[in-house]
């Protein structure tokens, strides 16, 4: 996950519609279905699909009251902490 692209998609979120990121996810993942797939492609896929939930994530913790940055901060937080279990 990167958190750069985590922040730019919140933006997007909050500019439009987190209906558009999750009709993306419906796309994407669909597309890994595609056989003839290679596994560099897929690897692609499934960060920009991480990438999109974790945008989802951080946008509905916004909306709940939390500061932005203190929202992504957390996240990333909870992402790594997964990350050394």
């Amino acid at each position: 996950m990167k958190l750069p692209v985590i922040k730019h998609l919140t933006e997007f979120i909050e500019a439009n519609d987190q209906d558009y990121v999750i009709e993306a996810v419906e796309v994407l993942e669909a597309l890994t279905e595609v056989p003839s797939l290679k596994d560099e492609e897929l690897d692609v896929i499934g960060e920009l699909i991480s990438n999109m939930y974790g945008a989802l994530e951080v946008s509905k913790m916004v909306k709940s009251g939390t500061p932005k940055k203190e929202a992504l901060n957390a996240f990333m937080q909870r992402v790594l902490g997964s990350i050394d279990k």
